[in-house]
């Protein structure tokens, strides 16, 4: 198989770790005064947040690595189609095992979309909610 020299660059520049939603995402929370630690590793799937008091485990998904349904989500490539479609669907089914994992080991879990970071009050009462569970 071919690979365009660009596209292997550009896709070797996609982070797992710490993102541009995920920084958003901790800032917010540590405005809100709460405080968490970070890709635990010793937990399924080392969860992007972890507040271990709470046994809350919070997971911050790009909406199309993970397969979320809404639009960007949903959005198939038009090149390497195949490939694309197995890769999301293997990160789907992952990501439902680590949900279960953790839900096993009696921790919370919550996945915060990177879609629904654009609506910073109502992710901010999201957020309040689940703290005060």
């Amino acid at each position: 198989m071919k690979v365009d020299p660009v596209r292997s660059r550009t896709m070797r520049a996609v982070k797992s770790k710490n993102t541009s939603p995920e920084l958003v995402v901790r800032k917010l929370i540590h405005a809100m005064g709460y405080r968490f630690r970070l890709h635990r590793k010793d937990l399924p799937g080392s969860p992007d947040l972890v507040f271990p008091g709470r046994k809350l485990a919070l997971f911050v998904n790009g909406c199309f690595w993970h397969g979320h349904d809404c639009l960007r989500g949903a959005r198939i490539p038009k090149s390497n189609t195949e490939y694309w479609t197995k890769k999301i669907e293997r990160n789907r089914v992952r990501d439902k095992e680590t949900l279960i994992a953790l839900q096993k080991l009696g921790w919370r879990v919550h996945v915060i979309w990177e879609c629904e970071i654009k609506d910073r009050e109502r992710l901010e009462v999201n957020i309040k909610c689940l703290m005060e569970l």
